[in-house]
């Protein structure tokens, strides 16, 4: 969902920049496409959904406005309407990469990997799409327990175009640590180390198993410590509390 919300930020920043002279009514629904975006960004969805269905009376062919719409059903949980949304925001604009992200990530989700993986690979042959390693990552995400090999090959790519991206450094822990590569788990926790992005419980823990399966207990001892002070109530701190003892000092 991280990747995701990133990717909805920007759709605020195309609502932002889609201004300029228009007809009333399509400067009231970009107006209110706009508004729709902002109350959905800070979780008021029922606003968000209000604002997007009045744009959409103002102006029906305004493919932002079922994108953003689309997100809010998928916030929601609301896979049907999300869906249809998605599918008429491409419709009417089929070569909004960001969009088509989007999209996969959400029919990953709901578990169409191989459809959601080819809207990824329309998304990064499309030399304006800005962000190319958030799809890539997307796309090694949603094949990481199908096709391990083919999710890696897919984070790789990522890591090529940005070698520090912290969300496809993550994805490559987890990946290792799911292959019992714990060596390459252990240098790719450091090259996320290395690349500021703050810790998460997910990297913690997978690090700490990393470490404890290479025999340095000191440093397994550590991560464990780090996610029980850091996450206490995450679902890694009881996962690894199932599994090891740890008393902080």
């Amino acid at each position: 969902m991280r990747l995701l919300a990133a990717a909805f930020c920007a759709l605020l920043l195309a609502a932002c920049a889609s201004g300029g002279p228009k007809g009333n009514k399509q400067e009231a629904a970009r107006i209110n496409t706009q508004l729709g975006i902002d109350y959905a960004r800070n979780g008021q969805l029922q606003l968000a959904e209000e604002k997007l269905q009045r744009a959409l009376e103002q102006d029906s062919s305004n493919a932002l406005t079922y994108a953003a719409l689309a997100f809010v059903y998928q916030q929601r949980g609301e896979a049907a309407p999300a869906e249809r949304n998605y599918r008429r925001s491409l419709s009417l604009n089929p070569d909004d990469s960001q969009v088509r992200n989007n999209f996969g990530a959400f029919l990953c989700g709901r578990g169409k990997n191989a459809e959601g993986v080819e809207y990824f690979l329309q998304a990064v042959r499309d030399r304006r799409y800005t962000t190319p390693e958030v799809a890539w990552t997307n796309a090694g995400v949603c094949f990481r327990t199908q096709d391990p090999d083919k999710a890696e090959g897919y984070l790789r790519e990522a890591l090529r175009i940005n070698p520090g991206f912290p969300d496809a450094l993550s994805q490559m822990i987890a990946l290792c640590v799911q292959k019992q590569d714990y060596l390459r788990a252990r240098a790719f926790v450091q090259r996320y180390e290395q690349s500021g992005a703050p810790a998460s419980p997910q990297v913690l823990w997978q690090a700490a198993q990393a470490e404890g399966a290479l025999g340095d207990w000191d440093a397994a001892r550590k991560y464990q410590i780090r996610l029980k002070r850091e996450f206490p109530d995450s679902e890694e701190a009881a996962m690894m509390l199932k599994t090891y003892q740890t008393d902080e000092r």
